[in-house]
Formats: C-alpha cells, sequence, structure tokens
C-alpha cells in the first residue's frame, strides 16, 4: 500500500511540475481579475486536478495489474473494478477541467455532469446508502431501495460541488482531501477491506504530489477538475464503505465531510434569504472572511508578496477546523449517537463563529 501510495505522489508531483513548467503546453490561465473568489496575483494555471488525476488512475490501475502477479501486495484490487470507477466520475471531471480551461461553462452544464457521474456510480456500481442508523428511516430505505440510491446520487453529484466551494486558498482543499483520505484509509483497514483502503490512500498520494506546488507557494490550482475528482472519488468510497460493512455507521462519513457540505448548504441559505441565486458565487464563505477579518495585514513592498502570504495564513485556520470534525469521526466511527452529537455540535460551533466574524466579535488571540 505504501508503494502505491507513492507512485500516485511522484506521478502527481511529476506531472505538477510539468504543468508549472509550461511542458505540456498547459501552463498559466487566465483568470477574471473581478472574479469574487480570487486571491492570487497573475496567470496560475488551474489544471493540478490533471496531476491528481494521472497519479491516482496510473496507480490504481498499476496496482491492480502487478498486485499477485509481479509483486504480492495484498491490495485485492480489480482492474475492472477501478476502472470501473475511472470511467463513472470521467463525466464530471471532463466537464470540471474544461470549465478551467474556458471558464465558459454554467453551474447548470457542471452540475449535470456531477448528476450523471452519480447515475452511473449507482448504476455501474450499485452504490447505494443501506441505512442511516435512525430506526425509522431505515425502515423507510428497507420498504423503498431506490431511496438509498437517491441518496448516493445526491452525495456523489453534490460532494464535487462542496470541495469546489472551499478551493478558496492555497492548501486548503487539498488538505481537507487529504486528511479525509487518510480517515476513510484507516476505518477501511479496521474493517479489513484493504481494497478500499488502498484507493485512498493512493488519493491522498496524488493530493500531497499536487499539495507540494500548491501550498505555500501557489503555483498552481486544483480548479473545478480537482474538486470534482476529490469530492467524486470520496462521496464513491464513503458510499461504499458503509454499504460494504454494517459495522460502519453512516455518520462516520457524515462527520467526516460536515465542514464542506455545510458550508454548501449554509452558502445556499445565506444567499436565498438575501435573494440572490446560489449558483452566484460571492467573497461571503466562511475562508473568505477569515482572509479579511482574522489574518492581519502583511506589509511588504510587493503587493503580490503581501497577497500570497495571507493567503498561505488563510488555510491553518480551516485546517485546524477540519481536524475537529475529523478526529471524533475517526475515534467514533462505530458509535452513531456520538457521532450525531459532534455533527450537531459542528453546525452550531460554525454558525457562531460565523456570526462572530461578520460581527467583528472575535477574540484577540485568534488574529494572526
Amino acid at each position: 500500500m505504501v508503494v502505491l501510495t507513492a507512485l500516485a505522489f511522484v506521478i502527481a508531483l511529476l506531472c505538477g511540475g510539468l504543468i508549472v513548467g509550461g511542458r505540456l503546453g498547459l501552463g498559466r490561465t487566465r483568470y477574471g481579475e473581478d472574479k469574487p473568489q480570487r486571491f492570487h496575483v497573475g496567470d496560475v494555471s488551474r489544471l493540478g486536478g490533471l496531476a491528481v488525476g494521472a497519479g491516482l488512475s496510473l496507480a490504481w490501475i498499476t496496482g491492480a495489474l502487478i498486485d499477485g502477479r509481479l509483486v504480492g501486495l495484498n491490495l485485492y484490487l480489480d482492474i475492472w473494478y477501478v476502472l470501473s470507477w475511472l470511467l463513472v466520475l470521467l463525466p464530471a471531471v471532463v466537464v470540471g477541467q474544461m470549465e478551467d480551461v474556458t471558464q465558459r461553462l454554467s453551474v447548470r452544464y457542471r452540475l449535470l455532469a456531477t448528476v450523471l457521474s452519480g447515475g452511473l456510480a449507482c448504476f455501474f456500481l450499485d452504490a447505494g446508502v443501506p441505512r442511516l442508523g435512525v430506526d425509522w428511516l431505515d425502515a423507510i430505505l428497507l420498504a423503498w431501495p431506490w431511496a438509498g440510491g437517491l441518496l448516493a446520487l445526491l452525495a456523489i453529484a453534490g460532494l464535487p460541488h462542496a470541495f469546489n466551494i472551499i478551493d478558496g486558498y492555497n492548501g486548503l482543499a487539498g488538505t481537507v482531501a487529504l486528511l479525509v483520505c487518510l480517515a476513510l484509509a484507516h476505518v477501511a483497514l479496521q474493517v479489513g477491506d484493504r481494497a478500499l483502503a488502498a484507493q485512498m490512500m493512493a488519493l491522498a498520494g496524488a493530493t500531497g504530489g499536487f499539495l507540494f506546488w500548491n501550498y505555500p507557494r501557489g503555483l498552481i490550482f486544483a480548479g473545478d477538475g480537482g474538486s470534482y475528482l476529490w469530492g467524486g472519488v470520496i462521496a464513491l468510497a464513503c458510499v461504499t464503505l458503509v454499504e460494504r460493512h454494517p459495522t460502519v455507521s453512516p455518520w462516520f462519513p457524515a462527520l467526516l465531510l460536515i465542514y464542506p457540505v455545510w458550508e454548501t448548504v449554509f452558502s445556499i441559505y445565506r444567499k436565498s434569504v438575501r435573494g440572490g441565486s446560489p449558483s452566484v458565487a460571492d467573497a461571503l464563505h466562511f475562508h473568505q472572511l477569515i482572509y479579511r477579518r482574522l489574518v492581519r495585514r502583511v506589509i511588504h513592498d510587493d503587493h503580490a508578496r503581501q497577497i500570497l502570504t495571507r493567503n498561505n495564513r488563510t488555510s491553518p485556520y480551516l485546517w485546524g477546523f477540519t481536524a475537529l470534525t475529523v478526529f471524533p469521526a475517526v475515534l467514533f466511527w462505530q458509535n452513531t449517537p456520538v457521532l450525531m452529537f459532534f455533527c450537531g455540535l459542528f453546525v452550531v460551533t460554525y454558525v457562531l463563529a460565523y456570526l462572530a466574524i461578520v460581527r467583528f466579535k472575535v477574540p484577540g488571540w485568534l488574529r494572526r
């Protein structure tokens, strides 16, 4: 499994270097100066998802082909299974990469692409949520099995956009994805699912190779393609883990991913009550408020260095926020009531923290 992780890391690292250096003809891409989510100077490539995808897919395929044939890695990866994963996620990733290049695809088309990937996963991989850990809800899923498929479709179609929302600063979405992958791999190993653990470790390795270029220097961004890849693979892994192993609480992935999911839900609510469209980007997400109101201004002669330094200082706040959900999720992955409690606690903490930042009522020790 270590070999697979290292392979994914090296491939993503090399591909990222080639993109950064413009050796693949995929160098810097122009990004509108008027975009509210722009927090960098200059034209930086948004095709980091290609590096992550290359590392992930080649590691999966290589592991499936050589395990038990050339070396005994005990990964239990089936070549047709990993190819199926890659193919069902292809529509979302391709459309995301197209948006990174053209920046002309509407939210509607991108949403349709992720819904298509979710539908393909439900049809070809039989993805479905078999239980929710609440008796009366489990009875509904037992009576109407299609409802479990609908929940899986919602997860696989929605999580890519949740990762896209939090992909605002160097190292933010990538580190969240890395922590989630490690947590999923850990629990998969606890229940003896080495194949799923290997898949997650490969994604963790590929993400690490990307982060080498992304944090702290911001030489490459994940873009929509990278966010959709992270969200799609992680959502499908969560559904698969709960579906295969009854001992894993369905609230384990819920708590694990509560930060990007709740950020999305809260953003939809916030925009709706203000009379705006949820599909219109703004600069009022939690990480953007932290950037403007918690991170102290940096005094440099070079404007670009000022923005880069403040950008880099923003992500650690959210890493800590994510760790507060990842650690209890890993510790209590079998305990549904405790996981539900922590989910509720996160929602309350998030709303209170958001209101405190908006109202400038933040403790001085949090400012830096």
